[in-house]
């Protein structure tokens, strides 16, 4: 599970969308973005049809995802 208390992009609060992660300053949960690019669409998609996240965010997303990746998850 990915750790997304360090990511600058994206913030979680208690009475914001359940608190599910979102993209700061925003109402657009970070699953969001995942979930559109596994259905096919692209980065600029994406940011067309959620005009309130920008590209600097959705890219630290994906660097931070990328990264998660890289490390072993403790035992």
């Amino acid at each position: 599970m990915t750790d997304w208390e360090r990511c600058p992009a994206v913030e979680r609060r208690p009475g914001k969308l359940s608190g599910a992660w979102t993209f700061a300053g925003t109402r657009v949960p970070v699953s969001a973005l995942f979930e559109n690019l596994e259905s096919g669409a692209t980065v600029g998609q994406f940011l067309d049809w959620f005009p309130g996240v920008e590209a600097w965010q959705v890219r630290a997303v994906l660097e931070h995802e990328a990264e998660a990746l890289r490390v072993p998850a403790p035992l």
